[in-house]
């Protein structure tokens, strides 16, 4: 008999897993408390963007593969049940705010009627997995003989789908050998089609992802705290950046200077992470990431210092043109997002800002409605005074500076990303201006 799959929480997490494993060929029910998403999902739409994901959705929704509810006892007779509940941050702006997590135990357990697996792919504080396992020893009926288990997530918002279905590794985090077998059914296709395995005890398994955004955050900002000493010193942090990744221990990756990172989970990760090491008594070993938190926030600071420096000293009815509300291409995600905060503090400051992006400008309405959106690149730069490269979106890279320059006020480009061809935009009469660049 095949195995069935249940995945609870059908955020952006949830939704591209369920959609996943019915790829990999399970049977999955997807259930969320969100009845107009669920809704959505039923029908075959994403409630968001993301490459691939609306064909894969619309195909296994059609073939039956893949259902939604917000009924937690459809899920009752699943094999394997992943909770993909989001983990935000508190109030207080550190620590994780685990009631959805705890809140989705509470909510399956009861519904449990045989053997299964219940497996944590959210992110969460490290000890988390225990406490919820006892939870579900308590509210889990007798006969369910649940286990839990903790497999991390790895998913880039842009690659999703590719994460999902071709993993760079898996981890598994596991009490018993029965947990590991079923894990490793779960997913044989992917195992054998090369993603490596990594079996790990739970507070591990919880520690991976948390960490490896604490090392890529820390990746980032080094290169930009880079920048803002080449910036000083008249230097070129992009050339830097080639020299020093050419070493095998460094590597040229996430070595991009710019404004930053932002998104649903470096920023909150790393301040969750330096929260619970402060609970756990160890503030010490990660007091490192504050200064990375903050050199991260400097460089949005940086892009609105520079516009006013290009304007003459004051934004107040200038015209500014942003490029990018989304906190990175191929994504409609503008939590956090460095872009949309530059748009932001610009628009407070008096500036006439005009904010254009392929994807996410729905998503920035509701978090900033009273900004002005263009409908195209064109319109937003139309009689601008300076324009804002934030978000590196193909589109904006294949913009021609010469057609730009008709169009605008004064030719004068701040590239937030570093990656428009300089050349070519100062050729075509531009004033050019880079971070960390002469």
């Amino acid at each position: 008999m095949a195995m069935r799959i249940s995945v609870i929480g059908t955020g952006y997490l949830g939704a591209v897993h369920a959609v996943g494993m019915a790829e990999l060929g399970y049977s999955v029910v997807g259930v969320d408390v969100d009845a107009d998403k669920v809704a959505a999902l039923a029908r075959g739409e994403a409630p968001f963007y993301e490459p691939g994901l609306d064909d894969l959705l619309a195909t296994h929704v059609a073939a039956g593969h893949v259902t939604f509810t917000t009924d937690f006892a459809a899920a009752a007779d699943a094999d394997v049940h992943f909770v993909c509940v989001g983990t935000p941050q508190r109030r207080d702006g550190l620590a994780a705010d685990m009631s959805y997590v705890e809140g989705a135990i509470d909510a399956l357990a009861p519904h449990l009627s045989k053997p299964c697996l219940v497996v944590g792919k959210s992110t969460v504080p490290v000890g988390t997995a225990a406490g919820l396992a006892e939870r579900l020893l308590k509210t889990a009926p007798a006969g369910a003989d649940a286990e839990l288990a903790w497999n991390p997530e790895f998913l880039r918002e842009g690659f999703a789908v590719q994460d999902t279905l071709s993993p760079d590794r898996l981890v598994f985090g596991v009490t018993s050998a029965e947990a590991e077998a079923t894990l490793r059914e779960v997913y044989s296709r992917t195992i054998a089609a090369g993603s490596p395995v990594v079996v790990t005890d739970l507070p591990t398994a919880e520690l991976v992802k948390v960490s490896a955004n604490a090392f890529l955050a820390t990746k980032i900002s080094f290169i930009n705290a880079m920048a803002e000493i080449a910036e000083v010193a008249d230097a070129d942090v992009t050339k830097l950046a080639d020299a020093i990744g050419h070493d095998a221990r460094i590597g040229r990756k996430f070595l991009n200077a710019g404004i930053g990172f932002g998104g649903g989970c470096l920023p909150k990760d790393i301040r969750a992470f330096m929260a619970r090491a402060g609970e756990l008594g160890a503030s010490h070993a990660l007091a490192f990431l504050a200064e990375v938190d903050a050199i991260n926030l400097r460089r949005r600071q940086r892009v609105v210092d520079l516009t006013r420096e290009l304007v003459g000293g004051s934004v107040a009815n200038r015209r500014i043109a942003v490029l990018g509300a989304a906190f990175k291409p191929d994504s409609d995600d503008v939590r956090d997002s460095p872009a949309l905060n530059v748009a932001g503090q610009l628009y407070l400051q008096g500036a006439r800002v005009s904010v254009y992006d392929p994807k996410a400008i729905p998503n920035a309405r509701r978090i900033f409605p009273t900004l002005p959106y263009a409908e195209s690149a064109v319109e937003a730069c139309r009689g601008a005074n300076v324009v804002l490269h934030l978000t590196e979106w193909q589109e904006f890279r294949a913009l021609d500076p010469a057609a730009l320059a008709e169009v605008v006020e004064t030719p004068v480009v701040i590239d937030g990303r570093n990656c428009l061809d300089a050349d070519a935009w100062r050729a075509a009469g531009w004033t050019y201006r880079g971070l960390g660049r002469p």
